[in-house]
């Protein structure tokens, strides 16, 4: 459900700065911590989509402005992804959002109670779903990777 939140207001947000040809796929390419010099295939694997799924949506990008496909310098098989101006932007955009909205659940929650949520749905996805309690950060605080965003473990 928090998911769901960020994603809805990520996506309104984007809306309301001028993205309004971005559709709630197109977060999913976009996400933390983007799609730079990634390959198709990578990203696929990383966003649990098929690859014909996300050559779609990067096609639609590509037209709509916010990245594009270029041969590898290394492997000529192969094609990297870059995000134009337009695409880095939106990525900023979407980083102002989720600290916003994370504003807004510290507030409500107290520091302390948010800090211990950032903390619980590190732990969860950190991939061992391990909840075991841990050593807590000065001030109650979850680290972040200076983006605003959680990390993926501590």
């Amino acid at each position: 459900m928090p998911w769901e939140t960020v994603h809805e207001r990520m996506l309104a947000g984007l809306h309301e700065r001028g993205y309004e040809d971005l559709i709630a796929p197109h977060l999913t390419v976009l996400q933390y911590p983007g799609p730079e010099e990634m390959r198709p295939s990578d990203l696929a694997t990383r966003t649990r989509m098929t690859k014909q799924a996300l050559n779609y949506l990067l096609g639609q990008m590509e037209e709509l402005g916010y990245l594009e496909r270029v041969q590898d310098s290394v492997d000529q098989r192969f094609r990297r992804i870059r995000l134009t101006p337009r695409g880095r932007a939106a990525s900023v955009v979407m980083r102002e959002i989720v600290s916003e909205v994370e504003a807004e659940w510290s507030q409500k929650l107290g520091s302390r109670r948010f800090g211990e949520l950032r903390d619980l749905l590190a732990r969860l996805s950190d991939g061992s779903g391990s909840l075991e309690k841990r050593t807590p950060k000065p001030d109650g605080a979850a680290g972040t990777r200076g983006d605003g965003s959680l990390p993926a473990s501590d």
